[in-house]
């Protein structure tokens, strides 16, 4: 049986992430979870995302809000919120609904049905309609995708969805480093690391967004995520 913390790292977003929450809120989680909790980890914002959750806390009990007072990046928001958690699943749900909680029940019947401990999101595996995306961002996560694959020598779709369950028992084996976007892929790598097997992807829906509608991956970060996958795949870096 599952306690489920959903772990939300926040950075600019006043106007998405109460929706998110409520979109949380609102699904119905599989009977395998008998409990669950809202971390939501404000990475230094600058507008008002960390006062809008701040307000929440005080009329819904399963909502926590803890606060960087630097930015720092979604890798250490992420495991900042881990760190207070007191489930023994922890799920990451980005803040800007371009992954969508209704996912959530199917990534968790997953990881109940297959008795894994890590459940990875595919924004391109088949049996979910989607809106059109950026052809360039496609074809390099395709590249880092490939390259990951590649190097740990195991079938993956999607090394950057931002859509990842783990079990503790998995998580406190890994030692987590990277503070900002790479993070998603040293996770991927290091738990493939320990057992291939342990592992499985769900189609998830997703709902793109450019920099001006608040898209906070720049192509910039491209070349740190590579030498993410090149650090921690090749190099085997702790």
């Amino acid at each position: 049986m599952y306690f489920l913390s959903i772990i939300i790292p926040l950075y600019n977003e006043e106007t998405l992430v109460t929706e998110v929450i409520e979109q949380v809120r609102k699904i119905q989680l599989p009977a395998s979870v008998t409990a669950y909790e809202i971390i939501v980890v404000d990475d230094c914002s600058t507008d008002q995302s960390y006062q809008v959750v701040s307000s929440l806390t005080a009329s819904v009990s399963n909502i926590r809000v803890l606060k960087h007072d630097q930015n720092q990046g979604k890798g250490a928001a992420v495991r900042t919120g881990i760190a207070a958690a007191n489930g023994n699943v922890f799920l990451i749900q980005d803040s800007d609904l371009e992954l969508r909680p209704t996912d959530i029940p199917r990534m968790i019947d997953c990881m109940n049905e297959l008795k894994v401990e890590f459940i990875n999101g595919s924004r391109y595996m088949a049996g979910v309609n989607r809106p059109l995306s950026s052809y360039k961002r496609y074809l390099a996560n395709r590249v880092f995708t490939s390259l990951t694959a590649i190097i740990i020598n195991v079938k993956i779709t999607d090394m950057a969805c931002g859509y990842k369950l783990i079990h503790k028992n998995l998580y406190d084996k890994i030692k987590l480093r990277e503070n900002r976007f790479g993070f998603e892929a040293e996770l991927i790598i290091k738990a493939l690391r320990i057992k291939k097997n342990n592992i499985a992807e769900v189609p998830v829906g997703y709902f793109p967004r450019n920099e001006g509608e608040g898209k906070k991956l720049r192509n910039t970060d491209a070349f740190k995520i590579l030498w993410t996958i090149v650090k921690f795949g090749l190099f085997r870096s702790n």
